[in-house]
């Protein structure tokens, strides 16, 4: 896309964030990594949550800037842009990631939720390479893989398997970083099934 070409509009997010976005804190912090054209961030700040989106591509930042703070980086091959001052990374109430999958990031994604944030990640699993792209396994997670990467979070949903709207195999995760206190409370944390 040229630079004066116009801007198409955003898709819809995805029913998968919409459906657990309530499980995000009022007015907590959100990224979005591998944003695109920022339709997740539109999302959330309509939402009232400030934004912030990473993506190496500066057309897609360009067009997602709009939404809330943007940042264009390599995450891939550069260094995680989103630390503090004191080389901490910035922490989110929630981190959104779909159709993106490089699991050397999977630490980072971790370190980037603060207590109680919430993970909403959805993206292409195996089997799609029948029906078509992505189609490398290096692209695709693996029957479980998602429970197995983020196991050390309290699991609010997951779903592996095929849907129809679009067609393609999908694994979805949705589950929240253990809160920081640790003495027991009489009441457990109630994550409201969407």
């Amino acid at each position: 896309m040229s630079p004066s070409a116009p801007v198409p509009p955003n898709p819809a997010p995805s029913d998968w964030v919409r459906r657990w976005s309530h499980l995000v804190p009022p007015h907590g912090r959100v990224l979005d990594l591998a944003c695109g054209q920022g339709r997740h961030m539109q999302w959330f700040a309509s939402l009232g949550h400030p934004v912030l989106g990473v993506d190496c591509s500066a057309e897609a930042i360009a067009a997602a800037a709009s939404f809330g703070r943007t940042v264009v980086a390599d995450i891939e091959n550069g260094p995680w842009p989103l630390c503090q001052e004191d080389r901490r990374p910035e922490t989110f109430a929630a981190v959104v990631v779909t159709n993106y999958l490089w699991r050397p990031l999977f630490g980072r994604i971790l370190e980037s939720l603060q207590p109680g944030g919430v993970l909403l990640y959805e993206t292409f699993a195996s089997g799609q390479e029948t029906i078509g792209r992505p189609a490398r396994a290096e692209f695709l997670l693996q029957p479980g893989e998602l429970l197995r990467a983020f196991g050390d979070l309290r699991v609010v949903a997951f779903e592996d398997g095929f849907s129809d709207s679009p067609p393609r195999f999908v694994q979805r995760i949705v589950a929240v970083k253990p809160p920081h206190d640790t003495e027991p409370t009489s009441e457990p944390a109630r994550y409201r099934l969407a």
